[in-house]
């Protein structure tokens, strides 16, 4: 998914009536183009956009007018694989794929590119082009690893609450008792004992939290939750940092828990605030309706459609590619000092609220997104997100 900072995704209706206006130059092709999940564009001999079906505009974060003012040349720098591809296709009037492309621009941010060309003969020199993003399946394996990582720590929360909790007060216990007849050096000893008694016996109270609990979902207003979240934040850890917004105020209610929400996004926006640019730090808050991703329940046809979309991004330095992989898993960090706990409870309430968290990340810019269900139908208060 892309992290791209460009002009806002288009809303639903303002997408399928730019989708129709190509249509007087290539009918027939566009109502086939437009129907399509994959992003598909049209190329002039310029390599201009002449149509991009509304996968297009989500993969590229610009609508369909944006684009048409533009060449490709203006999101990809020359030396870009996707050039040698468009050529082919000319050159050989004939259908040109390539794979594992990465598309990378101040503009544009993709890896795991599979792209497909073709020639199209109402244009002379016009070219089909589809593009899709491989890292969209191993972001769902990720989520997968997440989850199953989530249920181990809520094994070993169980068991270090039945296994740890109960020795280590004897163990406490004995310390005072020795405390009170102890030299002063000895007495030294056994406060650090108590000391690392109690940092334990909070550890444990910390993976407690990843036990299964049912949760209570309801319509809540995203916005309402980012506008606390955001309060708290500017008058404590973030109170040197900018803090902007970048709203859809016509977004739907969220299907979530409101309490869970705040700790989630109080979690990430911490964490933007700790990497964020020392001397410049900002942090933007965003929201935006995505067609977002489906997902498969297993034993049924059900799909579970996630369109809503929430972000926080920093202009931190970013995170490690070999941390990037593992970040949800629990005891991954890397804060001096940190035990890796955060991100892991991040992912856990998301899956549990039936969402899904991504993160991409480069120098300068590091975005963390959920992806979330509106209310099912029939749910009281549908109506959309923004604050009054």
């Amino acid at each position: 998914m892309s992290d791209a900072i460009l002009a806002p995704p288009c809303s639903r209706k303002a997408a399928s009536s730019r989708a129709l206006k190509p249509r007087a130059l290539l009918p027939d092709a566009a109502m086939v183009l437009s129907a399509m999940p994959v992003p598909a564009v049209v190329l002039d001999t310029e390599n201009r956009f002449r149509y991009a079906n509304p996968a297009a505009e989500l993969f590229f974060q610009l609508s369909f007018a944006s684009l048409a003012a533009m060449r490709l040349g203006d999101l990809l720098p020359e030396d870009s694989r996707l050039f040698s591809l468009l050529a082919q296709v000319r050159a050989q009037d004939a259908p040109v794929s390539d794979h594992d492309l990465t598309l990378e621009s101040p503009r544009l941010h993709r890896r795991d590119v599979t792209a497909q060309g073709g020639p199209l003969p109402e244009m002379p020199g016009g070219v089909v082009l589809t593009l899709q993003d491989g890292s969209k399946a191993q972001m769902l394996d990720r989520q997968l690893n997440f989850l199953g990582a989530a249920r181990g720590a809520s094994a070993m929360a169980e068991m270090l609450a039945h296994e740890v909790k109960n020795p280590l007060s004897g163990i406490r216990g004995a310390a005072q008792l020795l405390e009170q007849n102890a030299s002063e050096p000895d007495r030294e000893l056994c406060v650090l004992i108590q000391d690392e008694a109690d940092r334990i016996r909070d550890l444990v109270d910390r993976m407690d939290m990843f036990s299964d609990r049912p949760v209570e979902l309801a319509p809540v207003n995203i916005h309402q939750v980012l506008d606390h979240v955001r309060r708290v934040a500017q008058t404590g850890f973030a109170v040197h940092l900018r803090i902007a917004e970048d709203y859809d105020p016509s977004l739907p209610l969220v299907w979530g828990n409101r309490d869970q929400l705040v700790q989630i996004l109080l979690n990430l926006v911490k964490n933007a605030a700790e990497a964020a640019d020392p001397v410049n730090g900002e942090i933007v808050l965003a929201t935006a309706f995505h067609h977002g991703v489906r997902i498969a329940v297993p034993g049924s046809q059900e799909r579970v459609h996630l369109p809503l979309q929430i972000s926080v991004r920093d202009n931190g330095p970013g995170i490690p590619e070999p941390v990037r992989e593992t970040l949800f898993e629990p005891f991954v960090t890397t804060k001096r000092g940190g035990q890796g706990l955060g991100l892991a409870l991040v992912a856990k309430l998301v899956a549990d609220q039936g969402g899904l968290i991504e993160c991409d990340s480069r120098p300068g810019r590091t975005v963390f997104r959920l992806s979330m269900a509106m209310p099912p139908a029939g749910s009281p208060e549908t109506r959309p997100g923004h604050w009054p």
